[in-house]
């Protein structure tokens, strides 16, 4: 028994790739760069963290050893 193979009822031009997307592809992308978007031009309310003096010391010096 041989399988039915589904032909296409419309054809497109000649090097051309006919995709078709689902309409969440395009849409939650689209809010995701939104949002992103949105909280880079308004932080709001951040603050810069405080950290512990000494912690601070140490990376310090971490970053002086490693870029010589």
């Amino acid at each position: 028994m041989s399988a039915h193979i589904p032909t296409r009822s419309h054809t497109t031009a000649p090097g051309r790739v006919d995709i078709k997307l689902p309409w969440w592809a395009v849409v939650l992308p689209a809010i995701a760069f939104a949002i992103l978007l949105l909280l880079i031009t308004a932080p709001g309310q951040a603050q810069a963290a405080s950290g512990d003096p000494a912690l601070t010391h140490l990376l310090e010096r971490v970053q002086e050893s490693l870029s010589r």
